[in-house]
């Protein structure tokens, strides 16, 4: 089994987010891409103590990315959308 923080890699703040906590109790996390949704579900439940009613996963690729005549890309990653039971609740420090 995977260390909780291989799983769970960090919470996405963004403005989508926000809007998802304030009205519908979802958190958004970056987790590692090959976490399945029982992973990530023990994981947020044993680091947050908070309880989970649903996950739902987004695989998104990366981006090209250039700079001047060099070409990249960036890596793929995985999404987590997690819905928490009513009255739980996960505090970020947010940054000012």
């Amino acid at each position: 089994m995977k260390a909780l923080y291989q799983i769970i890699r960090r919470p996405l703040i963004t403005e989508r987010g926000s809007h998802l906590k304030e009205g519908q109790n979802k958190y958004l996390f970056e987790v590692a891409r090959t976490a399945n949704k029982v992973e990530i579900k023990k994981a947020i439940e044993s680091l947050f103590r908070v309880h989970v009613t649903s996950v739902n996963t987004l695989s998104l690729k990366g981006k090209e990315k250039k700079v001047g005549r060099f070409s990249g890309r960036t890596p793929d990653w995985k999404k987590a959308v997690v819905t928490l039971k009513q009255g739980d609740s996960i505090d970020f420090i947010e940054g000012a």
